[in-house]
């Protein structure tokens, strides 16, 4: 099986992230267990877009499942690598939180209005803890997993390198962090691509920043480039 390597951005030095970031603390407890590999980007200061293209460069000489994930995201799965291989075992590009349909406009996958309100419970899926560390303060369970999806939260993306390299999936570099996760879901859908989710338990510290000038311009990009 092809080794699985985390992918990950932080504004913090390499020591800063094991001692001081969800991910990294979260990961101490399982180097004994299992050694997945690290890409880190330490001390970064360039988009999530740039630096995931870059391990996915990387990756066309050394294969594994990539796994692209925020700095705040707790592992709390103890069986957390083998449910990643499941997954992209069953789809293509896979994440924790989704939504089975697209519609015009649609502000966030799961969100339908720029306002934020909620798409019907009929589509989501997925469930994410939030809070600092485990046991987290809410766990917010949005449907059933396992289950094809058009739209992924992009907290958490995992595929095999050899898919995104032979569809040529990329992340565009015009959506340095908001909206990301959008775009790579529309490429997804556009080459062909099998999305989902899985049921994997984590926490997320951060709560997001809708409605923050960086979201409005890349709300502004996204509908730019796609026009709906």
């Amino acid at each position: 099986m092809k080794p699985i390597r985390l992918v990950c951005g932080t504004r913090r030095s390499r020591e800063q992230f094991s001692n001081e970031t969800a991910l990294g603390r979260s990961l101490t407890l399982y180097k004994h267990l299992i050694q997945p590999q690290l890409h880190l980007f330490d001390n970064n200061s360039l988009g999530l877009s740039t630096i995931y293209n870059s391990a996915i460069q990387f990756a066309q000489q050394h294969p594994a499942i990539l796994v692209f994930v925020h700095d705040d995201v707790w592992l709390s799965d103890l069986f957390w690598t083998e449910r990643i291989a499941e997954a992209v075992a069953k789809f293509d590009v896979v994440g924790i939180a989704g939504n089975k349909r697209r519609i015009a406009r649609q502000p966030a996958w799961a969100f339908v209005t720029p306002d934020y309100k909620w798409d019907e419970r009929q589509y989501l899926s997925g469930t994410v803890g939030h809070g600092k560390g485990f046991p987290c303060e809410i766990v917010s369970s949005f449907g059933p997993s396992g289950v094809e999806v058009k739209l992924l939260d992009g907290v958490l993306l995992a595929a095999d390198s050899t898919t995104l390299v032979n569809s040529g999936l990329r992340f565009d570099e015009q959506f340095a962090f908001h909206f990301y996760d959008m775009d790579f879901c529309r490429q997804a859908e556009l080459k062909g691509l099998r999305m989902g989710t899985w049921p994997l338990s984590v926490v997320h510290e951060s709560t997001g920043a809708f409605g923050s000038p960086g979201w409005r311009d890349g709300y502004a990009r996204y509908l730019q480039k796609y026009g709906s």
